[in-house]
């Protein structure tokens, strides 16, 4: 079992240094300028219930690549991407906050 545990060990810090290059037919991200998102085109939607076809219409408004949903108190990553707009929401599903990022 320590052979195992030392060999994972030796093998972690090799593992970081491998190349961070998008795999073969995948999306790559967009270059810096497009798809970015406009948070300020969706500030219409705050108060409204947060429901899918709510969620399509801010996608759409500020001309972002991808969605994320914020519920009550739960956690969400700081990275930071141009081309994502986040929706929050309170415990009755009423849209309190709309940003990018």
């Amino acid at each position: 079992m320590d052979v195992r545990l030392l060999a994972i060990a030796a093998a972690l810090p090799l593992a970081a240094c491998m190349s961070s290059e998008a795999p073969a037919g995948s999306t790559p991200a967009p270059p810096p300028g497009e798809m970015t998102c406009n948070a300020d085109a969706a500030q219409s939607y705050v108060g409204q219930t947060a429901t899918s076809d709510v969620g399509a219409a801010v996608l759409k408004a500020t001309g972002a690549r991808t969605l994320r949903w914020g519920p009550p108190r739960s956690a969400m990553t700081m990275d930071y991407r141009q081309d994502r707009v986040n929706i929050m929401y309170d415990d009755a599903s009423k849209i309190t906050q709309v940003t990018c990022g």
